[in-house]
């Protein structure tokens, strides 16, 4: 039986018994209310124009995050709370974040401008109970989801500093408990429209129970992937399974030498998590994956099942000996990660099988550990080339090496060759200068957009060595590490 989907919005439950499964929570907002502050540029989550807040109860707190409207499917917005930029309207008195952008000329021709007040109200909101002007690195993350091709970012930097020095104005968060308290459904949500069905389910075993009924359904997560199959390849998606209110795929936990990490745990939770494991290592890589709007929505077990060649999480987590946990009504199962993908977008899963959890081994001693991203830009850019090296050094001797590249073959791929090249050899310049020659055999990387073949193979050599020089017994200590160790 379909239920209509209902969220807070305005300062009220708003119904929805009409719309698609796959609509957007962009189109809605434009097409069905009106609420036209919020702009549509590239319809696949990079320019932040049409950023807005979401709210949620997470163990029994609200939780605003930032995310981009036009991916999200609105049936996902069930039992959730909605922002805009018309929501900062109080009356005719501007809010602190739109004055500081009067003041600071934060805006010209306006048409990104109402995507940067809701990434800088989400920053706002993070500050709301503290005296502290946000840092510049705090700021830089914040918008890192929004481009303005109108203006440098200057001014609107400024105007992030601006805004917490105006008189605060509060945001009623104990309300908004209430409202979304109400709203929280006691069964698994159903949603109907023109033959496609859209299920929430709650638990677990009920997620299992549906994926074996519905082998064929698209599994969503943080539709950051899904999204783009529907607003720039227009496909038809059937059958929709979301895991967003399944409460057990949401931990993080210690088990037996590992962190686990729930399939519905968001990129930006997940990486955050990891990052205080490996602060050196990982904290640059957690900045630079994506936007923070992306890693809001998006979930570390959804990159580990889209297994895109050239995502940049999986390489590191190869490196590192991850393992996936598989989950069906038969059964669960854990494998390797690199064991998952055995060719372009197939996987060793069965129709019924879902990801319930990735499994993260906690650093050991003598373990060096090293990942890279090379890319046009720092921010929010695709890979042309993502490496991660690691290996347990016994004295100046190399065991357990692992080299995984992402973007040098069809699916992220260790180097085996060059991997048995440097095991039990004496960690020195030579042995890797061997190892690097062995990666043409290893891998036969494709010219594209982003790099060229011969461009690929040679940086990929490349940071190899410079995974030995940064290792190597005499390396210096670089800036960039002792930043890291000093914030860990």
């Amino acid at each position: 039986m379909s239920e209509p989907i209902r969220f807070f919005f305005q300062g009220k439950t708003h119904s929805v018994s009409d719309a698609s499964t796959t609509q957007t929570v962009l189109q809605h907002l434009r097409e069905d209310l009106h609420c036209t502050g919020t702009k549509e540029g590239c319809a696949e989550g990079d320019c932040g124009a049409c950023t807005v807040v979401i709210g949620e109860l997470q163990d029994g707190e609200v939780r605003m995050k930032s995310v981009n409207a036009c991916i999200q499917m609105l049936p996902t917005l069930d039992g959730k709370a909605l922002f805009t930029v018309e929501d900062l309207k109080n009356q005719e008195i501007l809010h602190p974040v739109q004055q500081a952008l009067v003041e600071c000329h934060g805006s010209q021709c306006g048409f990104c401008t109402p995507g940067f007040v809701m990434s800088l109200w989400d920053l706002y909101l993070k500050h709301e109970d503290s005296e502290q002007i946000p840092q510049r690195k705090q700021i830089d993350e914040a918008l890192s989801g929004n481009l303005c091709r109108c203006t440098g970012y200057r001014p609107i930097i400024e105007a992030a500093r601006r805004m917490c020095e105006l008189p605060r104005q509060r945001f009623d968060r104990a309300a908004l408990t209430g409202a979304l308290q109400a709203l929280q459904r006691k069964a698994s949500f159903s949603y109907t429209h023109d033959g496609q069905s859209f299920h929430a389910p709650r638990t677990l075993a009920e997620l299992l129970a549906l994926r074996a009924e519905k082998p064929q359904a698209v599994i969503l997560a943080g539709s950051t992937d899904v999204g783009l199959w529907v607003t720039k390849q227009m496909r038809e998606l059937g059958d929709v399974v979301y895991l967003g209110q399944v409460a057990e795929l949401k931990h993080m936990a210690s088990i037996d030498g590992m962190l686990e990490i729930g399939a519905g745990v968001s990129l930006n939770d997940a990486y955050g998590a990891i990052a205080e494991l490996y602060p050196r290592q990982l904290t640059e890589m957690w900045k630079r994956f994506a936007s923070l709007p992306i890693r809001n929505a998006g979930t570390l077990g959804g990159n580990v099942a889209n297994g895109s060649p050239i995502g940049d999480s999986m390489p590191w987590l190869i490196a590192l000996g991850a393992e996936v946990v598989l989950n069906s009504v038969h059964g669960r199962r854990v494998m390797p990660l690199e064991k998952l993908y055995i060719a372009y977008q197939k996987k060793d899963m069965l129709a019924e099988e879902i990801v319930e959890a990735v499994r993260v081994p906690l650093p050991r001693a003598q373990l060096i550990f090293r990942t890279y991203k090379l890319a046009k830009r720092f921010d929010q850019d695709i890979s042309a080339v993502c490496a991660a090296f690691s290996a347990t050094l016994d004295g100046q001797v190399v065991r357990d090496v692992r080299i995984a590249f992402g973007g040098m073959a069809a699916t992220p791929k260790r180097g085996a060759n060059a991997e048995a090249a440097l095991e039990g050899q004496v960690w020195d310049e030579a042995h890797v200068e061997a190892a690097m020659a062995l990666m043409t055999q290893d891998y036969a990387p494709l010219s594209d957009m982003r790099a060229s073949g011969e461009y690929r193979m040679l940086t990929a050599q490349n940071l190899l060595r410079r995974f030995w020089l940064e290792t190597r017994a005499d390396a210096p200590l670089p800036a960039s590490a002792v930043n890291a160790y000093a914030h860990a």
